[in-house]
């Protein structure tokens, strides 16, 4: 039956439930062909190799091999909201979004096939709940708290099978070739071992009771892994992911990225900027640094150990001294991601792709 001959009782069904079948729509129409895809609004932006590869709005993901001075569109079987892409290597790369849709490559970004999808994730949901709530109610000395949040997490699981496939995906990470994680909104936290074939959810294991949004998935320098998300959370492991505390901050407010510099700076909501210290005892303190914005950081990257960030309202700053200042004049569309190639920030937004000389100008 083509798109065209429906039949009145497929229709109605639509009217009846509308958003389900513009989610069926988005996660089986494939992403449109854009005349110039490198204008679209971009969320995230990373490296395959000498390649760049950047995905946004509709399913989009593009892809330069010439220092982002020319892009071509990719083949994604999607038309979601991509959110973020994550390269293990120069071939192996995935890619997630909106409806929560895992998409892999095998080629470097030029063509992409489905992994995972919100259907199948309120399905894992359901199943993992259920059996962490049965085991820990099958224990002689239960946890009546712990025993009644996993019955809140299990009944909003099975709602949302019923709602469809909704709550996007923000965050992807590949340790090595076979480990992964991806996070996002309402505590989405999914772990895969055999390299993106199967998926399992892990959310009920995370310090995240209130089931907070997860924004970012990072590892340190010092290979810990950490989760930013909303109201101020940050969850750390020291063990790849085989356990997870909370650290505490003095900051309520959503948390969007980090980066590695002197120490290591966590951004967020109105110009937040948090240092990493030790204090005499050596216990770990977390100081506010005045940026002079209340301009939202999106991102960041570390270019010649120098810490550039990007934001909300085209906000660029440059880490001088223990200070972060502009770098360039600001710009009335506002920045989602950063890469760099050679003496370029290849910057992402609401304006598509943009080039920033380090040496001063944009191209």
């Amino acid at each position: 039956m083509s798109k065209i001959t429906f039949s009145y009782s497929v229709v109605f069904g639509c009217f009846l439930a509308l958003s389900q079948c513009v989610l069926a729509d988005r996660l089986v129409q494939s992403a449109i062909q854009q005349a110039a895809p490198e204008k679209s609004l971009l969320l995230t932006i990373s490296r395959a190799g000498k390649r760049l590869v950047a995905g946004g709005e509709q399913g989009v993901i593009i892809y330069s091999g010439d220092r982002a001075l020319t892009w071509k569109q990719a083949e994604v079987p999607t038309s979601t909201l991509i959110t973020s892409l994550n390269f293990f290597d120069k071939q192996t790369g995935w890619a997630v979004g909106h409806d929560g849709v895992i998409l892999g490559t095998k080629d470097g970004g030029l063509s992409w096939q489905k992994r995972l999808d919100g259907a199948v994730i309120n399905q894992l949901r359901v199943d993992a709940l259920e059996t962490e709530f049965n085991y820990q109610n099958s224990l002689g000395a239960v946890d009546a708290d712990l025993l009644e949040n996993l019955g809140y997490q299990l009944d909003d699981a099975k709602i949302a099978v019923e709602e469809g496939p909704s709550s996007p995906l923000l965050d992807i990470i590949f340790l090595d070739s076979l480990t992964g994680y991806a996070v996002g909104a309402y505590g989405l936290f999914l772990k895969t071992n055999d390299g993106g074939l199967s998926w399992v959810y892990e959310g009920y294991k995370l310090p995240n009771p209130d089931s907070l949004h997860l924004n970012r998935v990072i590892q340190t320098q010092a290979g810990h892994l950490l989760i930013l998300g909303e109201a101020g959370l940050l969850i750390e492991s020291l063990d790849n992911g085989g356990s997870w505390h909370k650290v505490e901050l003095p900051y309520q407010g959503s948390l969007f990225s980090a980066v590695e510099a002197d120490s290591l700076y966590l951004m967020g909501l109105r110009g937040t900027v948090l240092k990493r210290t030790r204090d005499e005892l050596g216990s770990t303190v977390w100081n506010k640094i005045d940026i002079g914005s209340t301009a939202t950081i999106n991102d960041a990257i570390v270019v010649d150990d120098i810490a550039y960030l990007v934001g909300q309202g085209g906000a660029l700053l440059q880490k001088q001294g223990e200070a972060f200042v502009p770098f360039q004049k600001r710009g009335l569309r506002s920045y989602s991601a950063v890469e760099s190639v050679g003496q370029y920030l290849i910057v992402v937004g609401e304006g598509g792709v943009s080039r920033i000389d380090l040496n001063g100008g944009t191209d």
